[in-house]
């Protein structure tokens, strides 16, 4: 798994490596679970569900854990907030402070954090402090935090997270912006939190006083939809009407090997932005592009709407983007949207990324600076591409 994991990128550092090397990652898997799976780098294992069968906690990829603790930079002595319990991250944490640190984790569902302890002793690592809370609130007896590593997908950042944390510590959230999950590793400076990294992610959502459902608006039956992230203005029979109309196809002569910059691009520059989800009947019906069985990030327009699209470039192993567009301004909204690919492609495929700095909730415009401005509850995040 470590092997597969540096070649992947996800370790680029011998301390994450050796952490991984030591921690029994099978002593943390429901009973019964393979050695396969468990140590597979891209595998998730679901340890609980609810009611309706959806995951509400899970043994995380290996990826992503070594991916966010590499963006965290964790050192011996350090003082460690893990936001969402399950005990293996939380031993990775404790190898990384080592015996002068400490490790604090925290979850609000009573089964997680018996298990979680359980698992603590099993694997030797019963130094590691679980404590059953709300996480919106952080764990306030035991700051302040050099670093605070939230592992459930957060719609917003309380002021406690900030607050608990020491003067210049390290935030990394798997955040939601506009639909879409990030992990970023945010670094506080004062009462604001700059962006140092950010990488593509999923997790199971927050529960508690920080669950946010996004918005989901069916446009054909429950075979097509779109999801939107804030007050944005749909009207489904319009673009019910635009889905089953001739649509518009252009492409952009952008090759890429993998979306994460472009999609983030797309989906903090452009007005209207939500996701287009389709089943595989529909999408194999011919109806919807491929790419919406996940989640596609569409531009929406009065009742029209454009998406992306791919087509393999031969002999390269790597694809061109398109769009397809539906609706009366199809061919306008698929030319902007073409326009977004070509800007990524031109000034931002090689650049740094985008910086992303969170403000607390009421700060005015005149102290964000430019960029485009997401209000949730506690903050205000803007976010621009130098």
């Amino acid at each position: 798994m470590v092997g597969a994991l540096r070649e992947m990128g996800a370790i680029r550092s011998d301390q994450v490596a050796d952490a991984l090397l030591a921690v029994p990652r099978h002593l943390f898997a429901p009973v019964g679970e393979s050695l396969e799976r468990v140590y597979d780098p891209t595998t998730v294992i679901v340890t609980k569900r609810d009611e309706q069968g959806a995951a509400i906690s899970s043994l995380s990829e290996a990826h992503i854990q070594a991916t966010m603790l590499e963006q965290a930079g964790i050192e011996p002595g350090m003082r460690v907030l893990e936001i969402g319990t399950g005990g293996y991250n939380a031993s990775l944490i404790a190898e990384l402070v080592g015996d002068t640190g400490t490790v604090v984790s925290v979850d609000i569902d009573s089964d997680i954090v018996a298990g979680a302890r359980d698992c603590l002793a099993w694997a030797g690592y019963d130094r590691v402090i679980v404590v059953e809370a709300d996480a919106e609130h952080g764990v306030g007896e035991y700051a302040p935090f050099d670093r605070v590593i939230v592992t459930a997908g957060a719609w917003d950042i309380p002021p406690a997270w900030s607050r608990q944390l020491t003067e210049h510590g390290r935030i990394v959230v798997p955040l939601r912006l506009r639909g879409m999950t990030r992990s970023i590793a945010f670094e506080r400076d004062g009462d604001r939190l700059a962006s140092l990294s950010h990488r593509l992610c999923g997790f199971v959502p927050m529960q508690g006083e920080g669950t946010h459902t996004e918005r989901l608006v069916h446009i054909d039956g429950d075979q097509v939809a779109i999801r939107v992230d804030g007050d944005q203005d749909i009207d489904p029979e319009l673009l019910r009407t635009a889905l089953h109309s001739p649509r518009v196809e252009h492409w952009s002569g952008v090759e890429f090997d993998h979306i994460d910059g472009m999609d983030l691009f797309v989906g903090t520059t452009a007005p209207g932005f939500a996701l287009l989800y389709a089943t595989k009947p529909i999408i194999d019906s011919g109806l919807v592009g491929p790419a919406a069985i996940r989640g596609v990030p569409t531009a929406v327009r009065g009742g029209s709407f454009a998406y992306r699209t791919k087509r393999p470039v031969e002999g390269t192993g790597t694809f061109e983007t398109g769009v397809l567009a539906h609706g009366p301004d199809a061919d306008a909204l698929a030319q902007e949207y073409v326009a977004w690919l070509r800007t990524w492609d031109r000034d931002h495929r090689n650049g740094t990324g985008p910086l992303i700095e969170v403000h607390p909730a009421g700060t005015p415009d005149s102290e964000l600076g430019s960029g485009l401005v997401v209000d949730k509850v506690h903050t205000r995040v803007v976010i621009s591409w130098p």
